[in-house]
C-alpha cells in the first residue's frame, strides 16, 4: 500500500476517533447532569413533609438515575470506540512510516541508476534512437486507427471494480452505469463485461479474450500504483501494482483499448502516460475523489457515450453533472489525449444503419 493511501486512511481513522471523543464526553455531561438532578430531588424529598409529595420527589430521583446511568453506558461504549480507532490510528502511522521510508528508499535507488544510466550512455546516439522510436510510434498508431475505424461493432466496455477492504461503493458505481446506458438512445450498440471484485487475473482475461474499446477501473489508486483485489473471501489490503505493469497489461493485445478510464485517486498522471504508450484517450482524477463525485461523473460520462456523444462532450458533461449537483470535484476528472486524435471529433457510438437516432 503507498503511503499516500495509508494518510488518507489515517485522517479517516483520526476523524473518527474524534468524533467518537466528542459524543462520549457529551455522554458524560449528560450522566453528570442527570445524577445532580437526582440528588436536588432526594434532597427536596427530605426536607418534604406529606408522604405523596415525597414518593413524588423519590420516584422523580430514580428516573434521573436510570437516566444517568443509561447515558454512563453510552459514554463507555463511544469511549470504547475512540479507543478502537486509536488503536487503528497507532497501527497506520506505523505502516505509514515504514512506508514513507521504502517509497524513499526505492526513489534513492532509481535515482542512483538513473544518474548511472546517464553517464554510460551517449547523448547523441540517445536522441537519434528517441527520434527514430517515436517517428515508428506514431506510424504504428496511425495505422491502428485506420484499421479499426471501419469496424461496424458494438461498443465494449470492460468495468473492474476492486475495494478489498470494502471501503468504496464500486458496486454502487457499476449500477450506475449499467442504469445509464440502458436508459440510452444506443444501449444496444454497447456492451458491458462488469467485474466486481476484480484481480490482475480479470484484468488479463478482460483484455485478451472481451477485447474491450473502453478500459474502466474503479477502487484505489496513486500517481504510479493502482490496487487490485486477491482471491480471498475476507477484507484484506489488496494487490498493488505499478502503473507501468498495468499499462503493459493492457496493451498486451493486438486490438488495443481507445480509452482507458481511472476513476480513483491521484491518477491524472497515469492518464498521461496511457496516452503516450497505450491508448489514444484516458481519464484519470487530478487528487482525492468522493464516492459519490466519482459514480456521478461515470455514470454521467457513459450516459452521453451512449448517447452519441464525443469522449470531449461526454467528459464534459460529467463535469457539469457534478457542478450542477453542488459536489466539490467537478474539476478533478482529467481529460488526456494523443496529440493526433480530437475528443471532440471521438464518438465511440453511432447508430447502425436504419437506426433512429
Amino acid at each position: 500500500m503507498s503511503a499516500s493511501l495509508y494518510r488518507s486512511r489515517l485522517e479517516a481513522r483520526r476523524k473518527l476517533r474524534i468524533e467518537a471523543e466528542r459524543k462520549a464526553g457529551d455522554y458524560r455531561n449528560r450522566e453528570s447532569a442527570k445524577r445532580a438532578e437526582a440528588a436536588k430531588a432526594r434532597q427536596a424529598a427530605a426536607r418534604l413533609k406529606a408522604a405523596s409529595s415525597v414518593q413524588s420527589k423519590l420516584r422523580e430521583a430514580d428516573r434521573r438515575e436510570d437516566e444517568a446511568a443509561a447515558a454512563g453506558k453510552e459514554a463507555s461504549r463511544w469511549q470504547s470506540r475512540a479507543s478502537g480507532y486509536a488503536k487503528d490510528e497507532s497501527a497506520l502511522m506505523t505502516r505509514l512510516v515504514r512506508a514513507e521510508r521504502d517509497e524513499a528508499n526505492a526513489a534513492e535507488r532509481r535515482r542512483k541508476m538513473d544518474e548511472q544510466r546517464a553517464t554510460r550512455e551517449d547523448a547523441a546516439e540517445r536522441a537519434r534512437l528517441r527520434s527514430r522510436i517515436e517517428q515508428t510510434e506514431s506510424e504504428v498508431r496511425t495505422a491502428l486507427r485506420t484499421l479499426r475505424a471501419p469496424r461496424s461493432e458494438k461498443l465494449r466496455v470492460l468495468i473492474l471494480g476492486a475495494s478489498s477492504e470494502g471501503d468504496l461503493r464500486v458496486g454502487r458505481e457499476q449500477k450506475r452505469i449499467r442504469a445509464a446506458v440502458q436508459s440510452a438512445l444506443h444501449r444496444d450498440q454497447i456492451e458491458l463485461d462488469v467485474r466486481p471484485a476484480a484481480t490482475t487475473a480479470d484484468l488479463l482475461d478482460g483484455i485478451t479474450r472481451f477485447r474491450p474499446h473502453v478500459v474502466h477501473f474503479s477502487g484505489h489508486s496513486s500517481e504510479s500504483l493502482i490496487v487490485f483485489e486477491d482471491e480471498i473471501d475476507v477484507p484484506h489490503e489488496g494487490v498493488i501494482v505499478s502503473a507501468t505493469a498495468f499499462a503493459n497489461a493492457i496493451g498486451a493485445t493486438d486490438d488495443p483499448p481507445l480509452l482507458v478510464f481511472l476513476n480513483s485517486c491521484h491518477s491524472a498522471s497515469q492518464a498521461h502516460n496511457l496516452v503516450r504508450d497505450v491508448a489514444p484517450f484516458a481519464i484519470g482524477m487530478a487528487d482525492t475523489i468522493e464516492d459519490a463525485d466519482a459514480i456521478t461523473y461515470s455514470a454521467q460520462f457513459y450516459a452521453a457515450v451512449a448517447n452519441g456523444q464525443s469522449i470531449g462532450a461526454a467528459h464534459l458533461s460529467g463535469r457539469a453533472a457534478l457542478e450542477l449537483s453542488g459536489l466539490s470535484g467537478h474539476d478533478l476528472p482529467t481529460l488526456a489525449h494523443a496529440d493526433d486524435v480530437d475528443p471532440s471529433a471521438a464518438i465511440l457510438v453511432r447508430p447502425l444503419a436504419g437506426e433512429h437516432s
